[in-house]
């Protein structure tokens, strides 16, 4: 086990801010795995009143430390965000600590927004559930639940039955079979900015507005990135911003253009204050092993 501490200076709410990342929290702290350019590691996050500690086994324990600060959310600012929006203005006076990490693990962030496409919460849940139990392999570190994200080899030679299986219907699947035989270009993606890595990103059929959004928030820990196409977001800034209870994409895009570069840190604020109203039937779950 290799450890590091880094001060923590200005507000930090760590769970607030790691919550995106696509960990996972437990009693001991906040904990990833991947698969890191210096091999399979796992990362466990906690923090005292100055500082952030992390502990890391494996081969890639020492990339992991070397990006403690950027997953904690330590290399991102907020305070230098400013609004004269009363509601955005007093929602970030009271959030200051919330923060962007950033993992550097585009095709990790990837792979989950991709499961996430146009279907309901649980469904996305159930897709990742078997994409970890079919193709990964256990983490390095004293816990033994622990397992490593997908492995992108596996996945792109499996057969679309496999994915099928795992509640992945076949656009879907096919999506991440293209993905994972292009994992090392996409992991490259770490090291250019936001702007490079969308345009990227975008060019792979079927990756659209919405999955390079969610992909980039994480991955690159960019607070403007907007998830353009999401069945909740149009709604809630607009009903947030305008009192109107539905909006629409192009309605969402024209009242965040002021806050840019922090559209997405808005919309993370806006959250607290809750979803729209709600209208009509809700995106019901389906069973995708049963179709």
């Amino acid at each position: 086990m290799e450890t590091r501490s880094i001060p923590i200076e200005g507000p930090l709410d760590l769970r607030r801010t790691l919550q995106p990342l696509h960990g996972r929290f437990a009693e001991d702290g906040w904990w990833l795995t991947a698969r890191t350019p210096g091999g399979p590691g796992s990362l466990r996050i906690r923090r005292t009143r100055e500082e952030v500690v992390g502990e890391a086994w494996g081969e890639g324990s020492g990339w992991l430390l070397a990006h403690l600060g950027a997953i904690s959310g330590l290399n991102d600012d907020p305070s230098g965000f400013e609004t004269k929006d009363p509601t955005v203005s007093e929602l970030h006076r009271r959030h200051l600590g919330e923060r962007f990490g950033r993992t550097d693990l585009v095709f990790d962030s990837l792979v989950v927004a991709v499961c996430g496409q146009k279907v309901t919460g649980g469904e996305a849940a159930a897709a990742r559930r078997g994409l970890y139990g079919t193709f990964s392999d256990p983490a390095p570190g004293p816990d033994d639940r622990l397992k490593l994200p997908p492995d992108p080899e596996r996945m792109a030679d499996a057969p679309y039955w496999v994915f099928h299986e795992l509640h992945l219907e076949k656009r879907r699947a096919d999506v991440l079979r293209r993905l994972a035989a292009a994992e090392e270009k996409i992991g490259s993606l770490a090291e250019v900015g936001s702007a490079e890595a969308a345009e990227l990103l975008g060019s792979f059929e079927g990756v659209g507005e919405w999955s390079v959004a969610k992909t980039l928030e994480v991955s690159h820990g960019d607070p403007d990135q907007v998830a353009v196409g999401d069945f909740h977001f149009k709604h809630m800034v607009v009903h947030h911003l305008t009192g109107r209870d539905r909006g629409t994409d192009e309605e969402m895009l024209e009242l965040l253009e002021p806050f840019r570069p922090n559209r997405g840190r808005v919309i993370r604020l806006l959250h607290h204050l809750g979803h729209e109203p709600k209208f009509g039937p809700r995106m019901s779950r389906r069973n995708i092993t049963r179709m």
